[in-house]
């Protein structure tokens, strides 16, 4: 069984049940999985396959990204003054151009920039399915650059001619969309503890689905044992929406067909009301902020002070990068900060408290109970960012409300399942600038339709 020390660690947030952040701290692992926390002394006195010295490093567990759509990083700064609806068809016609290819190495891009932020665990939510796409690319993709992946099968089946948002030409019939739903979950999920793969039933949204599909994903789901995801309540529009076609709020049209429960997380929620609020803490119902994506298109800031006081489980997502337009995770867990600070609370939400919506929510989020804290027992997901650099110039007093305060800096290394991934600030699983070069070449062919 391979083993990994990581020693001197200046500052290691273990995020535990505690909450300990430790000084000249160290780790140990053991085929993947933490066995030892504390201090070198504490450490198995066997000699590790490989050491790592983080002296001058603030270790912290892999940040959980729940909710993106990486096939938009071949489309970022377009419909740059748009909100939801609007960014929407404009991108519709766009994405009908997709290949294969393009979402395999358009995933992959993505994850190299979520890993280099300091992601180690990372869902994404794939719903337009137009020529050869299958979400077999993502998941070929994850497999190959070493992420812990939770790939959601999402899907659109109500198109403009039947009163919804998509064209027709983007949209799937349901019985193929469930179809393929369950072939996913039997070739591909995991359901295992330190599982690398998980399947998530993901109809798009309220706007693009019909009821009887929500209703029948639902039953599919949770007759394999599964989480189920989609997006709600993100914007006015949306709102408007629901209570047109359903005579629901979104809260109460999820009730209605069966998406709340310890199962279900939903994206954004900017316009959740106290009653859907007291409604998802009743439940267990996760919700994802996306505060860079809500901004951009100026949904709106979601109340997560709120949420938190409520109790309802919140995680952190980039979305996609053609709405926030980068995917740098350590930033999004400022700007969630920051944003809770906008309505003139400077205490609305502190840097350690966003740091755990980032680690620990995700991971509830997800339905884990094996990543998101660094204790015995779990996963040997875990990133490192110098201390020695300009970014914390002028903070080390205090490295941990550092990270979310300060310019965002890149992983200097980083270890998924107890594999280092990323090494002197370089991904070691694949060569990036070529992988740059050929997502470029394929955005251009996309976006100019050659």
């Amino acid at each position: 069984m391979a083993t990994l020390l990581v020693k001197n660690i200046h500052t290691l947030v273990t995020m535990d049940a505690a909450r300990r952040e430790l000084r000249d701290a160290a780790l140990f692992v053991r085929d993947g999985v933490i066995e030892a926390v504390g201090t070198l002394a504490e450490m198995p006195t066997q000699t590790a396959d490989t050491v790592l010295d983080a002296a001058h490093h603030v270790v912290l567990p892999g940040l959980v990204n729940t909710h993106h759509h990486m096939y938009q990083s071949l489309t970022r700064a377009l419909a740059q003054d748009s909100e939801l609806f609007g960014w929407l068809k404009t991108l519709y016609p766009i994405w009908s151009r997709l290949t294969g290819e393009m979402v395999y190495v358009s995933a992959k891009l993505a994850m190299a920039e979520l890993m280099l932020s300091g992601c180690t665990t990372s869902s994404d939510h794939l719903y337009i399915y137009p020529n050869d796409v299958r979400l077999d690319d993502e998941i070929r993709a994850a497999q190959e650059i070493g992420i812990r992946f939770h790939a959601a099968r999402g899907s659109m089946s109500l198109g403009e001619s039947a009163g919804g948002l998509p064209p027709d030409r983007v949209v799937e019939r349901e019985d193929a969309i469930l179809r393929d739903t369950r072939r996913l979950i039997e070739q591909y999920h995991d359901a295992n503890r330190h599982a690398m793969l998980r399947v998530v039933v993901a109809p798009c949204s309220p706007f693009s689905v019909t009821r009887d599909l929500m209703r029948e994903a639902a039953s599919l789901a949770r007759s394999y044992g599964v989480s189920l995801h989609t997006h709600l309540a993100e914007n006015d529009n949306d709102i408007a929406y629901s209570v047109q076609q359903f005579g629901y709020r979104p809260g109460d049209y999820a009730e209605d067909v069966g998406w709340v429960g310890a199962d279900v997380w939903h994206a954004h929620c900017v316009k959740l009301d106290s009653a859907e609020i007291g409604l998802f803490s009743r439940t267990g119902t996760g919700v994802c902020h996306c505060p860079s994506s809500n901004m951009r298109l100026a949904s709106g800031i979601a109340p997560v002070r709120q949420m938190l006081d409520s109790r309802v489980k919140v995680g952190l997502g980039v979305d996609g990068s053609a709405s926030n337009d980068a995917a740098h995770l350590l930033n999004e867990a400022r700007q969630a900060m920051l944003l809770q600070r906008v309505g003139g609370n400077p205490a609305a939400l502190s840097a350690r408290e966003a740091l755990e919506i980032a680690t620990r929510g995700g991971a509830a989020v997800l339905n884990r109970d094996d990543i998101g804290a660094l204790a015995p027992g779990m996963s040997a997901d875990f990133v490192a960012f110098r201390l020695d650099t300009h970014a914390f110039a002028g903070a080390t007093h205090d490295p941990v409300a550092a990270l979310v305060f300060c310019a965002s800096p890149q992983v200097d290394f980083s270890v998924i399942n107890g594999r280092l991934v990323v090494q002197d600030g370089q991904l070691l699983t694949l060569d990036l600038p070529v992988l740059v070069e050929d997502h470029n070449r394929l955005s251009r062919h996309l976006i100019n339709g050659e």
